[in-house]
């Protein structure tokens, strides 16, 4: 789900003027106060650090938690923020990605993989689509075309992996109306086959369907509709030997990974989809979630569906009797909740029956491969510990993957003859390739298993202590936490190195990342505890981990703060109207009124609060925009003001409700910005104000950084 207004101001400057806000393009009021740079003396570098740092080499310096200097600036942070698009194979065995850029305002550029990797899209072009909000699956490659979905019309283009200049396969419709995604070429009738999104009718009700698109150079056709009259569709996948198609669809009020459908038709000699067959998901005494159909190159259809176990786990449809067998089971996830189209995780290797594929247990990945004949398995042994999309060669593959002490990168992995073992590994992009140079300030999480509010229940979260080879903490002193909510709140949060968090343990904090009741990654049935939960479940784990971190002896009860975005923006908000464990608290783009959110958000997620919440009083009294003489403590909100998942008004409700009530809050609006923040400026300033808010208004220290303050209402 997802402005003090911020503007272009110089860095250093500063006002007294009593406006909150500062019309300008980036609109920021700076508070009056000087800035936060005040630190002790560094000590010089120690080789290794231990939990609050230190190690060998000089004594570190004793320090209160929270002001220890650190080179990890969120300079640092915000320019390796890069993101990653998705992955495809050229026709020459090359990988392709797509990646972003924060020094490019989020443009996300196609690129090649060569000697030095190398930009295929013209500068003008950005490879993005804006289906369902959250998009994915913006491009596809087949030999050395390329289509893609691009950014600023939202049209699909043609493009060679070479020079050439990308031509527009979709008619202009005036605007970007209409979206693409997930498509993939159909070799039997030359064409592109694609999900579409049409909003020209209504924005907050397009229509979704499966079209096909000519591929022939010269005028724009009308997208032929194959498939409708369903809310939602994606993975149209085709058999390369038999003129057939798969797909997955689901309605309201269901979400993707509540219960979707898996169906297989039959193209005419003209095109057509003829006969359709469903092949999971269409027993209403069977619920399952079936997702990623594909095809293998002998043309059977493998999938991954959670009937039965509640783990999403590999089966194949035997066409002949209609049935589906498991292919590989285990409780462990093989895949992840469809948030974005184009998720691929599972591939076959060359064209014979090696299926490479990870899952995800007890909060880390696995990897194998699987010959679907004999249905032995071969664990691989790779210094990722994260993993999601795949794509494979003949006796190689790419992997998107992370660690604790990698960054998000994407590897190439080759295999010995019978594919059973790893020959070579090499990374070939990294989101932050200049992190080595920090090792000795990265700390490394812990995953906890803690009791919940419910008897005999556990879940889970990532710790990082402080770290820093420099500085320890004064010895009566314990350090501030910072817990993190993740956002979806069907989703997971992972233990890998993100200097977004090093940002925070560098310099004193202790930073707990919180996967709780309804997180993925567990299997359906630890999923399921949000249902109509939504704002109980999530706040009480959330503060029984916080709980459970200053029973240990690792946090200092007092100074408790915590922050989320989208989907964890509410659940902040919510922790701090409805519990009193928080001191202060940071929302990005949260809810802070779940029936305006109703009201307000995409199609996608119009339906899906409904499930989480209940009925119409639930919605009233789990709104923390109703129960503004709850809230006790300083609270600082960050919102895009191109927001259509979390419109800024929700935002602007709390701040100005928070205001009136006479406590101290902040609000900073991006222009540009949609849900979720892309540009590397405002990437850079949320994380400073977080950092200097909590620090102002909680924390009793001054930060080391030279930064300077917002205006904070009741308070500067």
């Amino acid at each position: 789900m997802a402005t003090l207004l911020a503007s272009v101001l110089p860095a250093r400057f500063s006002t007294s003027a009593p406006a909150l806000l500062l019309r300008v393009r980036l609109r920021r009021t700076l508070a009056s106060a000087p800035r936060m740079s005040s630190s002790p003396t560094v000590a010089s570098l120690s080789p290794s650090a231990t939990a609050n740092g230190g190690g060998g080499g000089e004594k570190p310096v004793a320090a209160p938690f929270g002001s220890w200097r650190s080179p990890i600036t969120a300079d640092v942070v915000s320019g390796a923020d890069k993101r990653l698009g998705g992955i495809a194979l050229g026709g020459d065995g090359r990988l392709l990605w797509i990646e972003g850029r924060p020094e490019e305002k989020g443009r996300m550029v196609i690129v090649k993989e060569d000697d030095k990797p190398v930009d295929i899209i013209p500068q003008e072009f950005a490879a993005r689509t804006l289906a369902q909000e959250y998009g994915g699956g913006a491009f596809a490659v087949k030999d050395n075309i390329i289509v893609f979905s691009n950014y600023k019309d939202q049209r699909l283009y043609k493009q060679t992996t070479g020079t050439g200049t990308p031509v527009p396969l979709t008619p202009d419709y005036g605007g970007p109306d209409v979206s693409y995604a997930d498509g993939v070429f159909d070799p039997h009738f030359s064409r592109y086959v694609t999900v579409m999104e049409d909003r020209r009718k209504s924005s907050l009700n397009p229509t979704t369907t499966i079209t096909a698109i000519n591929l022939s150079d010269g005028d724009t056709f009308e997208p032929k509709v194959l498939i409708s009259g369903n809310d939602f569709y994606a993975f149209p996948r085709i058999d390369q030997n038999k003129k057939r198609m798969a797909w997955i669809e689901w309605g309201h009020p269901n979400m993707p990974w509540d219960k979707s459908e898996l169906w297989v038709g039959y193209f005419s000699e003209s095109g057509d989809l003829t006969k359709r067959v469903c092949v999971a998901g269409g027993n209403p005494m069977l619920v399952e979630s079936s997702t990623e159909p594909k095809w293998s190159p002998k043309g059977e259809l493998f999938f991954i569906t959670d009937r039965g176990s509640g783990f999403w786990n590999i089966y194949k449809w035997v066409e002949h009797t209609n049935e589906v067998i498991p292919v590989y089971t285990l409780d462990a996830e093989f895949t992840r909740p469809l948030w974005v189209f184009g998720i691929s995780s599972y591939d076959f290797l060359g064209n014979g029956n090696h299926i490479v594929f990870s899952y995800r247990k007890h909060g880390r990945s696995y990897i194998g491969v699987l010959n679907s004949d004999s249905g032995s398995v071969s664990l691989l042994d790779i210094p990722f510990s994260d993993l999601s999309n795949v794509v494979t060669g003949n006796d190689y593959f790419y992997i998107e993957g992370a660690s604790e002490s990698v960054p998000m990168s994407i590897a190439k992995v080759a295999l010995n003859e019978d594919r059973t073992k790893v020959i070579s590994f090499s990374i070939v992009w990294s989101s932050s390739p200049d992190v080595v140079q920090y090792r000795s300030f990265f700390s490394t999480p812990e995953f906890i298993e803690f009791p919940t509010s419910s008897t005999d229940q556990k879940a889970y979260a990532y710790f990082y202590p402080p770290s820093n080879p420099n500085f320890q903490g004064l010895p009566d002193e314990k350090p501030p936490l910072l817990v993190k909510t993740h956002g979806g709140p069907t989703a997971e949060t992972r233990g890998i190195l993100d200097l977004s968090v090093q940002y925070w343990t560098s310099r004193g904090w202790g930073y707990l990342d919180v996967n709780y009741g309804g997180s993925t990654g567990f299997g359906r049935e630890y999923r399921e505890r949000l249902l109509r939960k939504w704002g109980i479940v999530d706040v009480d784990d959330c503060c029984s981990c916080a709980r459970f971190v200053v029973e240990s002896g690792k946090a200092d009860e007092q100074r408790l703060c915590i922050t989320g975005r989208s989907a964890g923006g509410y659940t902040t908000l919510a922790s701090l109207a409805f519990r009193n464990t928080f001191k202060a608290g940071a929302s990005l783009y949260g809810v802070g009124d779940l029936s305006l959110l109703r009201a307000e958000t995409h199609k996608f997620e119009s339906h899906y609060m409904d499930n989480l919440v209940g009925n119409e009083r639930d919605y009233y009294e789990r709104s923390p925009i109703n129960f503004v003489d709850k809230f006790t403590c300083p609270v600082i909100l960050f919102q895009g003001l191109d927001d259509k998942v979390v419109p800024p008004d929700q935002a602007r409700k709390i701040y100005k409700a928070l205001k009136e009530k006479g406590l101290p809050v902040a609000l900073v609006e991006y222009e540009g910005e949609q849900h979720g923040f892309r540009k590397a400026e405002n990437i850079k300033f949320t994380l400073e104000q977080q950092m200097v808010f909590f620090a102002r208004l909680v924390g009793n220290f001054k930060v080391a950084d030279d930064i300077t303050p917002i205006k904070v209402e009741n308070f500067d």
